[in-house]
C-alpha cells in the first residue's frame, strides 16, 4: 500500500526503515587517505574522513541489521571520464594528477565497503544523481528518504543533496556522519541544507530509528 506522506510523519517516522536508504559518498583513499589525491595534491587536512569511520561503520552496521538498503556512490575522475569543463579547471590550476581513476589505489575504498549484494553507482561529476543510474535504483526500492554520509561535505555530499531535495526525496544529514577537509565549509553546508535541502540530524537518532524496537512500531508506513 502507498506510503504516508512525510509531510504528517514526525522525523522517527520518517526514517523507518520501510522508506530509508543510507547513501554513502566518496569513501576513497583519494579523498579520504594519507597520500591521497586531496592529501598530496591539494594539500588538504584528510585527518576529519578518518575520524568519520567509527560513525559510519555503525550506521552501515544498524542499517544492514534493520534491512535499510546501503547505496554506494563512487568518484571516478579520471581524465577520460569527467566532463570536458571539469578537466580544463584542473589543467589551468596546473593539476595533471588523475583523482580517483578506475583501477587505482585512489579509486579504492577507505575502511568502509559495500557487501556483494549492495548497489555502488559511478559518478563522473559531484552530484550522485548526474548521468548515473542513483534515482532507478532507489525508485526501484521504493525509497523516500535519503539519509547521507560520507566525504566532502560542501561537494559531492552537497551536490547529491541537493539533487535528491529536487527530485523529491526526503533528505537527512547526519553531522556527524559527513566530514570535509575545511570545517567551515562543512559548516555552512549544514547550514545550507537546514535552511532549505533537508534536515540536519545526528547519527544517534539514525541509529535509534534503525533499532528493532524503533521498526517494529513504523511497519504501519509499508
Amino acid at each position: 500500500m502507498p506510503q504516508e506522506s512525510s509531510t504528517s510523519l514526525s522525523l522517527l517516522d520518517r526514517l523507518a526503515p520501510c522508506r530509508s536508504a543510507l547513501v554513502v559518498i566518496d569513501m576513497q583513499n583519494d579523498f579520504c587517505a594519507p597520500g591521497g589525491y586531496v592529501d598530496a595534491v591539494m594539500g588538504k587536512d584528510v585527518s576529519a574522513a578518518a575520524a568519520l569511520l567509527p560513525v559510519l561503520n555503525s550506521l552501515i552496521a544498524h542499517a544492514r541489521g534493520a534491512g535499510v538498503p546501503v547505496v554506494w556512490v563512487r568518484a571516478d575522475y579520471g581524465h577520460g571520464a569527467i566532463p570536458s569543463s571539469m578537466l580544463a579547471k584542473q589543467l589551468r590550476a596546473g593539476i595533471h594528477t588523475e583523482c580517483c581513476a578506475a583501477g587505482t589505489w585512489g579509486a579504492d575504498w577507505f575502511g568502509v565497503a559495500p557487501l556483494p549484494t549492495e548497489p555502488v553507482v559511478t559518478k563522473h561529476t559531484y552530484s550522485g544523481f548526474h548521468d548515473t543510474d542513483l534515482d532507478a535504483v532507489l525508485r526501484g526500492k521504493q525509497i523516500e528518504t535519503l539519509v547521507f554520509a560520507g566525504v566532502q561535505t560542501q561537494i559531492c555530499v552537497e551536490s547529491t543533496v541537493r539533487d535528491g531535495h529536487s527530485r523529491g526525496y526526503d533528505c537527512i544529514v547526519p553531522a556527524d556522519a559527513v566530514a570535509s577537509h575545511t570545517p567551515m565549509l562543512h559548516d555552512a553546508t549544514l547550514m545550507n541544507v537546514r535552511f532549505l535541502f533537508g534536515d540536519v540530524s545526528d547519527s544517534a537518532t539514525i541509529l535509534a530509528a534503525w533499532t528493532p524496537s524503533a521498526s517494529t512500531a513504523t511497519t504501519a508506513f509499508a
